[in-house]
């Protein structure tokens, strides 16, 4: 149905019903003009030929909206905590909420059924937003091969993966410059010289020699 009141005024409505009972204009045309079939337009003529005064176009919601419970709202704000916490800890690489994990959390942990809109919403009324930043260059991603296996990049960094693991791990990967497809990846508890090694063997017997093999500072 279309929402009349959101493209035309109570006083332009009413103006042309007065015009169409007094012959001045037809029904198809309104109808067109409010984009509405003729059963709506019906329900209008009627309305405005009971109460001319009190007519009105604008939405009321015959049910009172959605509300959640106290005890959802409490467990919506006990799982933004705990992903705050995560993203405060400078030892795992979360930066910004996953709204869509907490939902899920919400639905498995507590069989709350929560909308994204409701959690995001929660998140800015009791001071949990945290704006996404902006991107740092630090490395340089543009594309700068023109083949495939024309450039690997070869790099490794550590974090903690995983929110609940009690070490950190090196995470190490070779890239394909042009394609952009992660040749190997592994992670190691122990970087040493041997595990670098041991990853350029396994990218070379599996995919072949590359034409150059870039490495940073290690």
């Amino acid at each position: 149905m279309a929402q009349v009141h959101k493209k035309f005024s109570d006083l332009q409505v009413k103006e042309m019903i007065a015009r169409y009972l007094a012959k001045e204009i037809k029904r198809e045309h309104i109808q067109t003009v409010l984009g509405i079939k003729r059963r709506r337009f019906c329900e209008l003529v009627k309305k405005y030929r009971d109460s001319p005064e009190d007519f009105s176009v604008e939405y009321k919601r015959k049910t009172p909206t959605r509300a959640i419970t106290d005890d959802v709202e409490e467990n919506i704000i006990i799982e933004l905590s705990r992903g705050k916490n995560l993203i405060n800890d400078p030892a795992i690489p979360i930066r910004n909420y996953n709204y869509s994990y907490i939902k899920d959390m919400l639905d498995e942990k507590y069989a709350n059924k929560v909308s994204l809109p409701t959690i995001i919403s929660r998140t800015k009324k009791y001071n949990f937003y945290i704006s996404r930043r902006k991107r740092q260059k630090t490395h340089d991603r543009e594309v700068i091969t023109d083949y495939a296996g024309w450039l690997i990049q070869h790099d490794s960094s550590k974090h903690k993966w995983s929110p609940y693991a009690d070490d950190k791990w090196h995470l190490i990967t070779s890239l394909d410059d042009f394609s952009r497809y992660i040749l190997y990846a592994a992670l190691v508890e122990k970087e040493t010289t041997w595990t670098h090694i041991a990853a350029m063997e396994q990218l070379i017997l599996k995919y072949g020699l590359p034409y150059s093999y870039y490495v940073d500072s290690h």
